[in-house]
């Protein structure tokens, strides 16, 4: 995959030192996609291709405070889907920016990685991975100004259409934003799961979870005869997630795998990864990842970034990091992005909803 100035000749693989992979791994992560070049059917003409449009309308919203701008960029029947809720039509979406704004009128939204794909006919697909920063001098959902300072991570997967977003997910680090307005996230969950129990708003869960059938192992996906980034991220996923193969670390990730996650979790090497892994899989013994959406593009130097979006669903019937098992079921949405280069996963960027989880955890045993 890589070109003649990135090559390391067999001979001389054993002498670099992990230093020198960490300086291999940074300059990698340095690699930015490819340009690319398109001709968007129905959008804006001052936009230049899809990555433009996409910072370019954040900016124009929650930078410039053109929140009017949502009439141009939003369809009138959009939904805004998240793992507590589905959010319907655009003046539910403004409603929400406003209310977001006057909590944080100092807000600020930075683009850290847009991933796309798509095209004009069956529409154009982007996961932006951003960073929120403000200060709360206003009221929220979680009550009175705290005048805290706040910097949380966000990934917003979106589907548009002829300058229009017509469908969104959207992935918040709420546990973070929790954390920083010094509040409680245990004693928070467990009082917000109770209004929304009470107000019959909170999510339903229903189903088993399905790993395999009957006592079965769960399905098997094959490789490709010739490595295809779609296939290899669904069987990192698959094998490591559902079969528990966590050997298989080894085989998908490089040895300076770094991981960004969610709650502001820093993962370094395999042994760590491995720990990441079962930290989540032991309060939730049957959990299962089920992959909805992927994209990728080619870096310069021939490398991929991707986009994944997941869904997780398990039933809290484990001890670890969210205590005592409650018996109840969880269904999380997350989105995974992935660095590969020289035929493994270089970095890995994942987020899903904690607080969320913390929510369904404690949710009323009646709701």
């Amino acid at each position: 995959m890589k070109d003649d100035n990135h090559k390391v000749s067999d001979n001389h693989k054993s002498d670099i030192t992990l230093q020198e992979k960490v300086d291999i791994q940074h300059m990698q992560l340095q690699s930015k996609p490819v340009k690319p070049q398109q001709a968007l059917e129905g959008f804006d003409p001052k936009f230049n291709d899809f990555v433009e449009y996409i910072i370019g309308i954040t900016h124009e919203i929650w930078e410039e405070r053109a929140i009017g701008k949502l009439y141009d960029y939003y369809a009138n029947t959009v939904q805004i889907h998240t793992s507590g809720a589905t959010i319907y039509g655009r003046n539910a979406v403004m409603a929400g920016t406003i209310a977001t704004l006057a909590a944080y009128p100092d807000r600020r939204l930075y683009g850290d990685e847009v991933i796309w794909g798509g095209g004009n006919t069956e529409g154009w697909y982007s996961s932006h991975r951003l960073t929120h920063e403000g200060t709360n001098r206003g009221w929220s959902l979680y009550g009175a100004p705290t005048n805290k300072r706040v910097s949380y991570r966000a990934i917003a997967d979106c589907l548009c259409k002829r300058n229009m977003i017509v469908e969104e997910w959207l992935v918040r680090d709420e546990l973070t934003l929790v954390r920083q307005l010094g509040l409680n996230p245990v004693e928070t969950a467990i009082k917000m799961a109770r209004k929304e129990a009470e107000k019959g708003t909170a999510q339903l869960i229903a189903g088993d979870i399905e790993r395999g059938l009957g006592q079965l192992p769960p399905e098997v996906i094959e490789p490709t005869p010739s490595f295809e980034p779609e296939n290899f991220i669904r069987r990192a996923i698959h094998e490591v997630w559902n079969w528990r193969l966590l050997n298989k670390v080894r085989d998908y990730f490089a040895e300076t795998i770094a991981l960004e996650g969610a709650t502001q979790r820093r993962v370094n090497g395999h042994n760590d990864y491995q720990g990441y892994v079962l930290s989540l899989l032991s309060p939730f013994p049957d959990m299962r990842i089920t992959i909805e959406h992927f994209c990728s593009v080619r870096t310069e130097d021939g490398g991929y970034r991707t986009a994944t979006r997941w869904r997780m669903r398990g039933t809290h019937t484990g001890y670890g990091i969210y205590g005592e098992p409650t018996g109840q079921p969880i269904e999380i949405l997350g989105v995974s992005h992935h660095l590969i280069y020289d035929g493994k996963i270089q970095n890995e960027w994942t987020l899903f909803d904690e607080f969320e989880l913390l929510k369904q955890i404690h949710r009323p045993t009646s709701a």
